[in-house]
């Protein structure tokens, strides 16, 4: 079961409560806010299409023959609205990041994220089906988990950890992990662990561009998902 929790005052950073008797945490980490900057609010989309404004402001200036000054101004009338607009994306992912701490004990998955209304997201390995890795080149990576079970938690919850364009059947995410091929083995060795299975490996895919590693291993329940 995957039940959202409104958090109260932490006993332990990440958590709404007291760990039971016999639990661990094996890890704990958060978004690089660059990461989140870059693939979840795509500020790179945004630098190309005010620069392609700009540029078509300047190629229909040229051609119509307008004055100097008048060109400048159509084609760079637009900056302060990317400066702001860039700006607003860049905050965003930094407060993300800032207010999201994902967490991995001996039984369970905690995403606790919220930058006005704190929540934690709890997902037990019983409800984890599957899990993939998707790894950059700079080492960064994504981690989304898909659950079983009838209990399903609403995208808009889990957005932004969340898996994209999975709507109806959302896919919780640890996004932007750094090291997140560590993060991958270490969370695999857990579930394997709990279904008393030897740990799987780490099996990388090399691909130009990102680079996918795939959770495998004996029937264990971090088997392979695309």
């Amino acid at each position: 079961m995957c039940d959202p929790d409104h958090m109260k005052p932490e006993p332990i950073p990440g958590l709404p409560e007291e760990l039971p008797s016999g639990e661990d945490i094996l890890w704990q980490g958060s978004p690089d806010w660059k990461s989140l900057a870059l693939h979840v609010f795509h500020v790179r989309a945004v630098i190309v299409y005010f620069v392609l404004l700009a540029g078509w402001s300047l190629a229909t200036g040229l051609s119509r023959g307008d004055a100097a000054d008048v060109i400048a101004s159509n084609a760079f009338g637009n900056l302060p609205f990317a400066v702001i607009g860039l700006g607003i994306l860049y905050l965003l992912a930094w407060l993300i990041a800032r207010s999201t701490i994902y967490t991995i004990t001996t039984e369970r998955v905690v995403i606790r994220a919220g930058v006005a209304l704190p929540k934690a997201i709890n997902i037990p390995f019983s409800a984890i089906g599957s899990a993939s890795v998707k790894l950059r080149k700079n080492g960064n990576g994504d981690i989304p988990l898909e659950t079983t079970g009838s209990d399903r938690i609403a995208y808009l919850l889990l957005w932004p950890h969340a898996r994209p364009w999975r709507i109806t059947k959302a896919q919780p995410m640890l996004r932007g992990l750094p090291a997140a091929a560590d993060t991958a083995e270490l969370l695999a060795g857990a579930l394997a662990a709990k279904a008393g299975q030897p740990a799987p490996r780490l099996s990388l895919e090399t691909e130009p561009d990102p680079v996918r590693g795939i959770l495998t291993g004996d029937a264990t329940p971090a088997g392979s998902s695309a």
